[in-house]
């Protein structure tokens, strides 16, 4: 928010940021199309126009869709083509994307048509700002994207709107969305030759998937090397992996870095100067191995990121305008296999925090590994303690095994055998946020469980991050005395992680991590 408590603006040129689509999508920053682009628009437009009017034979704009290219269309018939690109394409299935990824197709949408090699009107994109600025939230259901040809079914559903057809969640409500234009004063636009094509071929509902993930992962990592150091602390293991000299020997960038978050959150830590005579050589690869593996995971969310910059300064349509050449070029650039690839990938290194987060969860837990109570429990046998909150988490990691199945090594063929590969990208970024969600739930398990495990340490001073981390937890959830509907804390703990309270608290004594 500005000063006076307006948001700020986004002025829309020809790309977008990962900063920017937070600000715009979870901040609610308004936008405007840059005067730049608009000229580029107008250009496209004008191109656009011209081949119309010359009766030059362009895939969309005078042909039909798909295996119908070859179906020539009468000059008195564009603008009902464009319309009917719309209601027949709007039939996805599935519950409703939230409003965040929606926001986001919004304004990536309006991203690569901006770039001016679409043909579109400036209005037309006005209208998608339109509708960010308003909290006009088209509904799109989740279901129905093969990945290429664009996200089809999931565009439409975001472009029927525009004509004032479909349904738009505003003010919290659902509603038709003709009924929430006339209040807001916005009359439906009739679309010309392009459009309806333009709005419908493109990236769009991956890419939002995708950048949201990204977003919260960049939050995740942080917090699972926080989770990891209250593990190390809790099980009184050894802080020497983590020496610098260890990740110079082997020098991947995400190993460094989280080996170098460990040692500040395990900065001045009585608890581990306790146990340096202990005759322990080496502790398991849970503990042992965080920096490599939670490394690997940052180098692989570092590509992704590459990826998703890559597709926010793109334009994903067909057919493509060369204004400066005058020429319009049919091609692939509406298909997700990059996303999908950088998708998969990103569910894999997801997955991979939960499954070591819950090989830690079992040390802890498991009195013959930790040498503390079993299952964290003062009055085991009367009480389970933390007993089912491994089980919860086993089956969350296992959920994500299936989930992690790379979705882009399908493709089922579309229109009649003319889409005969697809990238099921989508499938692949709906995964990913799902993956996603279930580590969430993992670490915070870790987390509970980690702070429950440094009680029984009493006396034993840990780390300075792992101690601000340990107290701000307990500022939720009380040490486990007896057994408690545990759900409620859990849920607790989870917002922790989630938010970035956890990592904030930690860094308040630990310093900045990476």
């Amino acid at each position: 928010m500005s000063a006076r408590g307006t948001p700020p603006t986004l002025v829309l040129d020809d790309r977008v940021t990962l900063a920017q689509f937070a600000e715009v999508v979870r901040g609610g920053a308004r936008v405007q199309l840059a005067e730049a682009a608009r000229e580029r628009v107008a250009a496209s437009r004008a191109l656009v126009e011209r081949m119309v009017a010359e009766g030059e034979p362009v895939y969309g704009v005078n042909t039909g869709f798909g295996k119908f290219q070859a179906v020539r269309i009468a000059l008195g018939e564009l603008r009902a083509l464009q319309r009917n690109l719309l209601v027949s394409h709007a039939i996805g299935v599935g519950e409703p994307l939230p409003s965040e990824v929606v926001r986001g197709m919004l304004l990536l949408r309006a991203q690569a048509l901006a770039v001016g090699a679409s043909g579109v009107r400036p209005e037309l994109i006005e209208r998608l700002l339109a509708f960010l600025d308003e909290d006009v939230h088209p509904v799109v259901p989740s279901q129905g994207s093969v990945g290429a040809s664009g996200d089809l079914a999931p565009l439409a559903h975001m472009a029927l709107p525009v004509i004032g057809e479909g349904e738009v969640e505003h003010r919290g409500r659902v509603r038709p969305a003709g009924e929430v234009l006339a209040e807001l004063g916005m009359e439906p636009l009739e679309l010309e030759a392009k459009e309806g094509l333009a709005l419908v071929n493109g990236t769009q509902a991956m890419a939002s998937l995708l950048a949201l993930v990204l977003l919260d992962a960049d939050v995740l990592v942080r917090s699972a090397d926080v989770a990891a150091a209250m593990s190390v602390e809790a099980l009184k293991g050894s802080h020497r992996p983590f020496d610098e000299a260890v990740a110079r020997l082997r020098p991947h960038p995400g190993a460094a870095t989280v080996a170098t978050n460990m040692r500040a959150l395990l900065r001045d830590s009585p608890l581990n100067a306790s146990h340096a005579d202990c005759d322990k050589v080496q502790d398991a690869y849970s503990l042992r191995a965080v920096p490599q593996v939670h490394g690997a995971v940052r180098d692989a969310l570092t590509y992704v990121r590459g990826v998703l910059e890559t597709e926010l300064a793109s334009v994903t349509d067909n057919p493509l305008l060369i204004v400066e050449e005058g020429r319009a070029l049919s091609a692939g650039n509406f298909h997700g296999e990059p996303l999908a690839f950088a998708a998969d990938h990103a569910k894999v290194a997801l997955a991979e925090l939960a499954n070591i987060a819950e090989r830690r969860v079992e040390q802890m837990l498991n009195p013959a590994l930790s040498g503390l109570p079993a299952f964290l429990a003062a009055d085991g046998g009367l009480d389970s303690g933390l007993m089912i909150s491994q089980y919860t988490a086993a089956a969350l990691v296992s959920e994500n095994k299936v989930l992690a199945h790379p979705a882009s090594v399908d493709s089922i063929p579309t229109s009649a055998n003319q889409e005969d590969h697809v990238s099921m990208g989508t499938i692949a970024c709906r995964q990913a946020r799902m993956v996603l969600e279930n580590v969430t739930w993992v670490i915070a398990i870790e987390v509970m469980s980690a702070a429950q495990a440094l009680d029984f340490r009493a006396g034993l001073r840990p780390g300075v991050g792992v101690h601000a981390a340990h107290q701000r937890v307990r500022r939720e959830l009380p040490h486990l005395e007896r057994d408690v509907y545990l759900r409620p804390g859990l849920d607790a703990v989870r917002e922790l992680v989630r938010s970035g309270e956890l990592v904030r608290s930690a860094e308040e004594a630990a310093g900045a991590l990476a």
